[in-house]
Order: structure tokens, then C-alpha cells, then sequence
């Protein structure tokens, strides 16, 4: 026995040395491994991937002795013991190379349902390796519609022709089910599966995931996605049950507008296929054919995303998912073949999920009806377990907020009927949550209950939704508004990320609108890890644009006709440039240039001279507009051009980014072209405007884009403040504004005025709503107020991104922190204090690590702490009466190797600075 583990160790030792080949004594040191190691958009092991050439990226770990990355080492394989002696899909050898994102795919071509795994080591910048990471592992999913054997089935459910609001034809839910049998151990099961409409799917009675509405929301006239399930452990040796509920969802629901590119009188369809590998080698492929049986007449009887569900509990039918049910009067399903200009494809981002559990604080009893408050605007459905006598229906309804009279206010849900209905079967407590549809809501109503018992607080529960992404940064501050601000950005952008990047998610609309998109995108960069929410929502604008460039004023298109809007349309460049800028990732800006010089071109061909011409919605709710409109004052054509100039520049940058001289060129000349056009157009000798309607947004707009010579830019910024001043210090921007606003004001030195903005109490301003008691962003400036009461116009939600842009201003500037290389390469630190604050911290998980600037202010004391993650640098500017001495760590400030100092200047120290944790304390001067 001791010679076999003499021998065995022996071997060991044997293995470990040819496995380090010819690698120096030095590069055996073997640091600690790498980690969170991830592929393309930020996946971890995912199953049903979308992606056969992936990026792989990995985070150095947080060491003294680790600062930078000097080269790597990935390997893949096909079986997880080929590592890491012997890998036989990838091996790209010592690669000399900081980059440790975003490293493309160069092994053997991969294809459909294949698993790889991989590993990867790093050397550090003294030439000392790391010891492998962990086994990661993807697999993909079916790429093509050529992997698909099943066929789209389902039942005629338009021929019933019921009639909804606005004349839209309600499809009842569909109850399919199909029998199947295995012999033998099961050692695999996947499910691919995918829906015109949404899903919900069970095997032998257990219900596959807790997916809200799969598959999600996309072009469905040119992709459907697809989602694989690992169903493994509920697969049983002889017979077995597949069941699924199907609804209309998006594809064949009613939306704002009806004449949509797919058609509402088109039945719901499932598509399944899945694929069963047996122990002893054999495969069993169940698929979605002519065999299936299917059942309206079942529990749910309505199910409509604006107007909500009626669920008969008499007509639950026990059982139909499983194997003990007899579906004998049950009909034969209709069959539909793919269509080969329909791409099915996996789904490229995680689908929605129930994230968080809300309980109501406090509840209010109104005649037979109970009102319960969450204090927390949210977007999700009611989990409610109440009680309830045989054949009494409860009325589930829902507002964003309460009319002074205690009522429920829903005249901002237009005709969105969003309420839901529960027939009870028998008395005693029912449990309920609805499954396809979902509400935007504060307070729940609830009547229909069994009024003998007393209502209790424990009777809903508020189940938050929303796309299945973490926070990815913190703000927060000494000040109880600002901190607040933070939370209404953040709720704003839970409720809007519903799939897609909505606009609001309460009224008959819930739409993909590109404009509140570019407007917010670098703000929800900050706040969540939604770069695979983005990325994929792109692919939709992608196949979204028109022939002739346009991108729709909505994406999905649900429109149908051929007019974009300027501000809108420059989604397609904005969002490209602006989460590139915050990831990194070239092959992001790759994906999308194409589309990017068709939406330049578009600008062209809707101007003469270079003056545009286009449509647009404008400053859209611009408050106090002179001439009474939703559009603001300022020009469209001003507006249109000016996105015209700033979209090429964009263009510009990206093509030489990309290594394309000759188009950065072109770019770069055309923005050239343009801006002087707009100059001459709309600007006099003096920097003033011309010809159109003088507004903070012209300026904002000519200042934020480069498109004046320095002489009239000097005299433009002035202009500016007088209109600032003009409005007794506050704004007068809405959509395309207001995100200027914080940049321009900053660019000039005029913080003393952008805190003063940022801090307003009156309307407009962002305190404004909180002191209405908003708890998300709101669509208006003043879409309620505690002395007039609520907006009159039908556009009032609640629940409205746009203005939650602030957030960029407030964690590059407020916290200081920025990217000055794409992907925080190089990082910016620059807190700027102001106004009443005495303390601000943010913190972001970037692709290279946990950044950190937390800052306060004591007695005139600055401190400022900061973590700068390995493989990066970071410049910081620390505010200082730079007469007294620079303090770090407790000790007066000295440069090193890795500590230098690149200017002073009378009110700041500026030094660069390699990872690490750092402590920076200064005297200051007093602030205004």
C-alpha cells in the first residue's frame, strides 16, 4: 500500500513538472488564480448560449504583489480531465498582452448544443504566473433553424374572435400537452423551446423555471429567441408529461399601435424540442409536431399585457401535466413549419425574473374594498393569499398613486385596463399571483374577499420584475434628497428594464422608445450590469432599421411606417459609443458600425446644405413651453441638425477606434461640414441664436456637440447662462436637454451652478417630485403636486426613465468617478463637492474590478479613499488649498514608481496612481 502511494505521488509530481514545460524558476511562483472569469457580455457558464465565437474576459485578484497583467493562457477542451494537459479546442499559448477582456475566440469552429470548457493563468508584471483559474464552461444552444426537427404548434384561437378594447382580437390561453416515454437512465436533457406569445412549461407536473413571460420581446418578423432549460432531473425512466401554457404576450397582444410588422390575428405557437441522451448512448428527441393535444377551456381565460388575467379557478384541470391524465377530448393541435426568413436563435440576455419581495407598509380599508400601500413605485404582479367564498370573484386593481380623496388614481393607464381577476373555486384561502402580465403600482386594491375576516398587511406581496442583471454600482451621500434621487433612478430603471428598455411600464404603451434609451444608457451602465441587456436590445435595433437607414421611434417596431426622429434614431450611435466607452468591448462597436453609417446617411438624406430637415419629437416635455406644445421650443431643424453633426463625429471616432482611417476620415470631415452649416444657420456674430427660438437647449445642444468656433462658443456659453439665469436658475429642458445640462455646465467651470440646479426645491427641478413624494422618476416635471393635484394630460406616468440621466452627473462628478480609456482602463477620479453635501461615495464593478471614490468633508478637512482594481490606472484630482501639504495614508504625499504627481494647481493635486487602496486628506476651501 505505501509503495502504490510512494508511486502515485511520484507520478504526480512527474506530471506537474512536464505540465510547466520550460517555465522559469521565476514563473513558478504561482499567484493566486484569476477570477470571475466570463464570456462575451458578462455570462457565466451559460447553457443554450447564443454566441460560437465568444470574447473571454477574468479579473486579476486584489494583491500587493499583483498590479498589472503582462500575458496569459486560455485553454479549452471538450471534457473537463483534458485540463489543462491537454486541450483540444483552444490553447493560445503565452500571449504577451494586458488585455484580459474581451479576448475573441480563435479555436476550432464550434457549433450547436457543444460544451467547452476553459481555464485560463496570467503573468503578472514581474513575469510571475498565477496558477490556473477554475473550469469554467459554456454551452451552446441550437444556432440555426436548421437544428430544429419540431414544428411551431398550437390551436386556432383567433377564429373565436373576441374582441378587446381599441378592436383587438383576444386570444384565449392555450393548455398543450404531449406523452413521451425513455427507457434506461437518462445522463442529459435539454429543452429548447421558444413562443410566438410567452410560455410556461412543466414536466411531469413541476414547472421548469421561474421565468416571467419567456421568451421575451423582439423583432419577430426577422428573430424569435430561444431559451434551453436543463431538465435532466425531471425526466423519468418510462412515461412522462410535457405541458405548456401559451398567451399572446407581445406577439399577438394588442400594443399602442396595431398595424405592427407580425399580425395580432395570428394565433400563439410553441416550439419545443427536447433532447434526451440515455445512459446507454442512445438519444431520444421529443419534439413539438401534429401529435400534440391542446385545450382552451382551462383556468386562465384572459391573459392581456395592458389589461391583465381572469382565472376560473372552476376550470382548473388537475393533473394535465402529468402522466395520470386522460387527454382523450382534447384536439389535435395545428402544425406551422419555420419560416426561413424568421431566424430561432438563442436568447442573448437573461430573461425576466421576480428579483425582489416587497410587503405593504400600511393598508386602508374603503367600503368593501381594501387599499394596500408598498411606499415603493414598482413593476412586477401581486402575490396575494386571501380569503374567499365559492364563486366570488376578486378584483385585483392597481395605481401609481392615490387622488387627495383617497381614490384610486388610473387616468394615467389610458386604456389600459391592468386589473386582474380571481374566481374562486371554493371557500377558504386562495393563493394567486398572475403569470402573464404584469402591472406598474404603488397601491393594490383588492374587493371580492371574503369580508367576515379582518384584511392583514400579509395578504399581498409585491413581486418586483424585471430582466435577470445585479446591481453593478452604489451612490450615496450625506444628503437625504440626493439619496433619495439615487433610489428613484434606480427603481425608474427596474421598472423600465422589463425585457426591453421601456418607456413606462403602467399605460397602454410599455414601448421600446429610442429616444428615453440614449438618454439614460450611461446612467443604468452605473447602476446595473445590463451590458447583455444592451447588446441584445441593439441586435433589435439592428433589425429594426429600415432600407432607407431610419431607425423607428420605437424598437421592437410596432409601428410599421418609415418616419424616424432625430434625437431618437441617434439611439443606434449613441448607445454603441456609450457602452463601448464603458465596457471596452470593440467588437460591440464591430456589431453595430454598419448600422451607425446607414443612420448617418439617413441624416443626410433628410437634409439639404446639411440643415436637417427631419422629424422629431424635440425637447419633448420641455417645461413652460412659449408655444404650448409637448415638443418644447426649440427648432427641430436645430435639434436635427446638431444630432446630425453629433452622430457623425460619433461615426468618426468609432470607425478610427476600428482602424478605419479612410471612413474615420469621411466622418470626421462630413461632422466638420455639418457643424459649420449649423454654426452659420442658427448662431450670429455673437454667439447668439438666430432664425429659431433662443433656448437652453440650443446652446446645450451646440456646446455638448462641438459644433461652434471658439469665439462663439465663449459668447454661446454666456447666452446660456443668461437663459439659466433668466429662469431664476432652473432648467427649461426636457428628453434632449437635460442630460447636456450637468455635461456643458461642468465643461465650463459652472459647478457652483449645476449644484444649485441639482439641488432646487421648486418646479422644475429633481427635488421637485421627491418633495410630491415620488418614488421613481416621473415622465413630467410636474406629473403631480401636492397643491393642484395631478398633470392633466394622458401622457403622466409615473414610472419614466429619462430624467433619472442626472445619475451620470452624479457618480462621474459628484462621487468623481469616469472612464478616460474605454472599459475604466485608465480611470478618472475627480470628485467635485458643492452645494450642502459634506460626503459622497460611489462605487463600480468594472470589467477590471471594484472601483471606488468615497470622499468627506470634516472641519475643512477633505478625505478622499479610493480602490483602483489590478490592471488598470487611475488619475485622481483631489480638491485642496494646494498651500498645505498633500497628505497619503497618514503620511505627507512623495512620489514613487508607482506614485506621481502630474500637476497643482492653485485648488487641486492631480497624481496618477497604479491599483491599490489609497487614502488622500487635504485642507479645503471653503465652498460657496
Amino acid at each position: 500500500m505505501l509503495k502504490r502511494i510512494i508511486l502515485k505521488n511520484w507520478i504526480v509530481a512527474i506530471g506537474i513538472f512536464i505540465s510547466l514545460g520550460f517555465i522559469s524558476c521565476k514563473d513558478a511562483v504561482l499567484l493566486s488564480k484569476a477570477q470571475d472569469l466570463e464570456i462575451s457580455e458578462g455570462f457565466k457558464n451559460p447553457i443554450g448560449f447564443y454566441d460560437a465565437n465568444p470574447t473571454f474576459s477574468w479579473k486579476l485578484p486584489v494583491s500587493d504583489n499583483i498590479k498589472s497583467q503582462s500575458a496569459y493562457q486560455i485553454i479549452a477542451a471538450s471534457h473537463p480531465d483534458l485540463l489543462p494537459n491537454h486541450p483540444d479546442v483552444w490553447d493560445t499559448q503565452k500571449q504577451v498582452s494586458e488585455q484580459s477582456t474581451w479576448v475573441k475566440y480563435a479555436g476550432k469552429p464550434l457549433k450547436s448544443r457543444q460544451k467547452v470548457y476553459w481555464q485560463v493563468r496570467y503573468w503578472n508584471q514581474n513575469n510571475e504566473l498565477s496558477s490556473w483559474s477554475d473550469v469554467q464552461n459554456f454551452e451552446l444552444g441550437l444556432l440555426t433553424n436548421n437544428d430544429w426537427k419540431a414544428q411551431w404548434i398550437g390551436l386556432n384561437t383567433a377564429k373565436d374572435s373576441i374582441q378587446g378594447r381599441a378592436n383587438t382580437l383576444i386570444h384565449k390561453p392555450q393548455y398543450l400537452r404531449k406523452n413521451f416515454s425513455t427507457s434506461g437512465k437518462v445522463t442529459s436533457a435539454k429543452l429548447y423551446i421558444t413562443a410566438k406569445g410567452v410560455f410556461d412549461v412543466y414536466i411531469n407536473g413541476k414547472d421548469v423555471s421561474d421565468d416571467v413571460m419567456p421568451p421575451g420581446f423582439t423583432t419577430y418578423d426577422k428573430r424569435i429567441e430561444t431559451i434551453t432549460y436543463d431538465v435532466k432531473d425531471l425526466i423519468t425512466s418510462g412515461q412522462n408529461t410535457i405541458g405548456v401554457e401559451l398567451a399572446s404576450g407581445w406577439y399577438s397582444g394588442r400594443l399602442l399601435w396595431g398595424n405592427t410588422p407580425w399580425n395580432n390575428t395570428v394565433s400563439p405557437k410553441v416550439l419545443c424540442q427536447l433532447e434526451i441522451m440515455m445512459e446507454d448512448g442512445s438519444k431520444k428527441t421529443v419534439v413539438s409536431d401534429d401529435s400534440w393535444k391542446g385545450n382552451t377551456n382551462g383556468p386562465l381565460q384572459f391573459a392581456e399585457i395592458y389589461d391583465g388575467e381572469i382565472y376560473n379557478a372552476n376550470l382548473e384541470i388537475p393533473e394535465w401535466t402529468t402522466n395520470n391524465f386522460n387527454d382523450k377530448k382534447w384536439v389535435s393541435v395545428e402544425v406551422d413549419n419555420l419560416d426561413k426568413k424568421v431566424s430561432v436563435e438563442p436568447k442573448r440576455h437573461h430573461t425576466v425574473k421576480g428579483k425582489i419581495k416587497l410587503q405593504p407598509k400600511s393598508l386602508v380599508q374603503r367600503e368593501a374594498a381594501v387599499i394596500f400601500d408598498l411606499e415603493q413605485n414598482m413593476v412586477g404582479v401581486p402575490l396575494v393569499k386571501v380569503p374567499m367564498k365559492k364563486g366570488d370573484t376578486l378584483k385585483i386593481r392597481f395605481a401609481e398613486m392615490l387622488s387627495p380623496n383617497g381614490s384610486f388614481y388610473t387616468k394615467n393607464y389610458r386604456s389600459a385596463h391592468s386589473t386582474d381577476y380571481y374566481i374562486a373555486a371554493k371557500d377558504g384561502n386562495i393563493t394567486y399571483m398572475p403569470k402573464f402580465t404584469f402591472h406598474g403600482f404603488r397601491y393594490v386594491e383588492l374587493s371580492g374577499f371574503d369580508t367576515s375576516k379582518q384584511p392583514s398587511k400579509d395578504w399581498v406581496t409585491g413581486i418586483v420584475q424585471y430582466s435577470d442583471f445585479d446591481d453593478n454600482g452604489t451612490f450615496t451621500s450625506s444628503h437625504k434628497k440626493i439619496n433619495q434621487l439615487q433610489s428613484n433612478i434606480v427603481w425608474g430603471l427596474r421598472g423600465n428594464f422589463f425585457d426591453i428598455p421601456t418607456d413606462c411600464p403602467q399605460r397602454n404603451e410599455r414601448l421600446g422608445w429610442t429616444g428615453d434609451a440614449q438618454v439614460f444608457g450611461p446612467t443604468s451602465m452605473f447602476n446595473a450590469d445590463v451590458y447583455q441587456f444592451w447588446a441584445s436590445w441593439m441586435q433589435s435595433v439592428r433589425e429594426a432599421q429600415l432600407e432607407n437607414g431610419a431607425i423607428p421611434w420605437t424598437v421592437p417596431d410596432t409601428r410599421g411606417n418609415k418616419i424616424a426622429s432625430s434625437g431618437w434614431g441617434d439611439v443606434c450611435v449613441i448607445i454603441p459609443w456609450e457602452i463601448y466607452r464603458r465596457t471596452g468591448d470593440i467588437g460591440f462597436l464591430e456589431d453595430n458600425f454598419d448600422m451607425m453609417k446607414q443612420w448617418v446617411a439617413h441624416h443626410e438624406q433628410m437634409s439639404k446644405n446639411y440643415i436637417s430637415n427631419m422629424m422629431s419629437f424635440s425637447d419633448w416635455l420641455q417645461p413652460y413651453p412659449e408655444h404650448g406644445k409637448t415638443k418644447g421650443d426649440t427648432s427641430k431643424n436645430l435639434i436635427g441638425t446638431a444630432f446630425f453633426a453629433h452622430s457623425a463625429n460619433l461615426t468618426a471616432q468609432s470607425a478610427e477606434i476600428l482602424g478605419k482611417t479612410k471612413e474615420a476620415k469621411k466622418y470626421k470631415e462630413l461632422y466638420k461640414k455639418v457643424a459649420l452649416a449649423f454654426e452659420q444657420e442658427y448662431f450670429d456674430k455673437d454667439g447668439k441664436i438666430k432664425n429659431v427660438y433662443e433656448t437652453q437647449t440650443s446652446y446645450l445642444l451646440a456646446l455638448a456637440f462641438d459644433l461652434l468656433s471658439d469665439h462663439k462658443k465663449q459668447n454661446a456659453q454666456k447666452n446660456l447662462l443668461a437663459k439659466i439665469h433668466e429662469a431664476d436658475d432652473h432648467l427649461r429642458t426636457g428628453f434632449l436637454g437635460t442630460p447636456l445640462l450637468s455635461k456643458v455646465l461642468d465643461e465650463m467651470g459652472e459647478i457652483d451652478l449645476m449644484y444649485k440646479l441639482l439641488f432646487n426645491e421648486t418646479y422644475p427641478s429633481w427635488f421637485y417630485s421627491i418633495n410630491q413624494g415620488a418614488t421613481t422618476i416621473w415622465e413630467r416635471w410636474n406629473s403631480y403636486s401636492k397643491t393642484e393635484g395631478f398633470n392633466p394630460q394622458n401622457m403622466n406616468s409615473l414610472n419614466h426613465y429619462a430624467y433619472g440621466a442626472i445619475g451620470q452627473w452624479m457618480y462621474e462628478r459628484v462621487a468623481g468617478i469616469k472612464p478616460l480609456k474605454a472599459g475604466y482602463k485608465t480611470i478618472k477620479i475627480a470628485p467635485m463637492p458643492g452645494g450642502p453635501l459634506t460626503s459622497a461615495s460611489a462605487s463600480l464593478n468594472t470589467s477590471y474590478g471594484k472601483v471606488l471614490s468615497s470622499w468627506e468633508i470634516i472641519d475643512g478637512k477633505f478625505e478622499l479613499i479610493v480602490i483602483v482594481p489590478p490592471n488598470t490606472t487611475a488619475e485622481i484630482e483631489i480638491p485642496a488649498d494646494t498651500l498645505e501639504s498633500l497628505m497619503l495614508n497618514d503620511k505627507v504625499f512623495k512620489e514613487t514608481e508607482t506614485l506621481k504627481l502630474i500637476e497643482k494647481t492653485k485648488n487641486v493635486y492631480k497624481v496618477s496612481v497604479q491599483p491599490g487602496n489609497y487614502k488622500f486628506q487635504t485642507k479645503i476651501k471653503p465652498f460657496k
